[in-house]
């Protein structure tokens, strides 16, 4: 639960809202810089008094010290809300671990005090079978299946969705499920430069992601993947297509060659879909050039390698797919001819590119793993999860 936590305030944080980070223990180091972090010691499950209340009320017994904690909750919780709208509570309304910060946060919610409260629903302990013992049908314990007013109650599974509809009597429609999320800047070691780069260019909205790492020179037959991402596009295939190398910006003829390329872009209205990372700089006036290791963990995201090339002398990016475990998209390179590789798709450099869009598709199409790969990318990031579920609910 706390690295859903922390990704959640990571997304905040890069959509520039404010967020408030209450807890009982922890440490502000554990946050980004810009989150606020507040501890409150009662509201730790392991505070001393807390412990003790606990102890009995898992046998049933409701200590006479209970409303006081309540109390104290309350009193120390109003000062640090009193700015908050919105309030996402994490298993406090449906676990036993804080009964009295739960009858606290219920008694704010009731009276107002908490305008918004999305409960974050990952376990209940009313249908927990190693919690079940340790709830009783009368209060506090009924708190934890009470639903509240201006309370959204949120199922990080179709599982949970059911356990909430029958433990709080709601339908299944008014509980959303969202996901936990992945982090691909972990997952794919990605620097920061690499993510907003990628955010910049919207990379993981891709249906498909060909990577060229390439420089901008005539034998890269750049034309043919500008004229083919058009035709994927016309398909339906939302593609992104990157060249990582720049042109040579002492060749004279380099540079023409580029600035044909960047008017066949804009003529085929590719801006959003053809990127030459040497223009895709934070200045678009300056040339953008990325190390090895940028490359590489371009390679790391992309669906495929895509070279088209006229010509190679050996065509070493077909062998850094290969160790990557890409599938690879090529004319036949000296790489491909030496090494007897037959997993490549093969085409000519004058293919038709719509032809060529639709043999692409058809073997995409034997490629689950492409697939689910895309599915991930624009479902279940932590970006995505933010976005598109929990931003409408704030």
């Amino acid at each position: 639960m706390e690295s859903v936590i922390k990704a959640q305030v990571n997304q905040f944080i890069q959509a520039k809202l404010p967020v408030k980070v209450i807890t009982g223990q922890g440490a502000a180091s554990s946050l980004p810089t810009k989150a606020e972090f507040v501890q409150i010691d009662l509201l730790s499950s392991q505070q001393p008094e807390i412990a003790a209340v606990t102890a009995q009320l898992n046998d049933g017994i409701l200590p006479a010290t209970f409303e006081d904690l309540v109390n104290q909750i309350q009193v120390q919780l109003r000062p640090v809300l009193e700015d908050v709208h919105t309030v996402i509570i994490h298993n406090v309304l449906t676990k036993h671990f804080n009964l009295p910060l739960t009858a606290a946060l219920c008694r704010m919610i009731t009276s107002g005090e908490i305008k918004n409260a999305l409960a974050w629903c990952h376990d209940l302990s009313w249908t927990s079978a190693h919690s079940q013992n340790k709830v009783y049908p009368k209060y506090p314990w009924t708190l934890l299946k009470q639903p509240l007013k201006n309370t959204t109650y949120i199922a990080i599974s179709e599982k949970r969705q059911q356990e909430i509809a029958s433990s709080f009597g709601l339908p299944l429609k008014n509980i959303p499920v969202i996901h936990n999320g992945v982090n691909p800047q972990t997952l794919f070691g990605l620097s920061t430069e690499v993510i907003e780069l990628i955010s910049r260019l919207e990379l993981f909205s891709a249906d498909l992601l060909m990577l060229m790492p390439v420089r901008v020179t005539q034998a890269k037959n750049i034309e043919l993947a500008l004229s083919l991402t058009k035709a994927l596009c016309k398909q339906g295939c939302r593609v992104k297509t990157i060249v990582t190398g720049p042109p040579d910006p002492h060749d004279a003829r380099s540079m023409e060659y580029y600035a044909k390329l960047l008017v066949l872009r804009k003529k085929l209205n590719l801006e959003k879909h053809f990127y030459f990372i040497y223009g895709s700089g934070q200045d678009r006036q300056t040339g953008y050039v990325i190390n090895q290791n940028m490359v590489a963990q371009l390679y790391r995201i992309a669906d495929v390698l895509f070279m088209p090339s006229h010509r190679e002398g050996f065509g070493m990016p077909i062998l850094e797919a290969g160790l990557l475990g890409k599938p690879i998209i090529a004319t036949n390179v000296p790489a491909i001819q030496d090494l007897h590789l037959k997993e490549p798709l093969l085409f000519e450099p004058n293919s038709v590119p719509e032809q060529l869009a639709i043999t692409i598709l058809n073997w995409l199409k034997e490629k689950p793993e492409i697939q689910l790969r895309k599915k991930m990318r624009q479902e279940f990031t932590w970006q995505s999860i933010f976005d598109k579920e929990i931003r409408p609910l704030l």
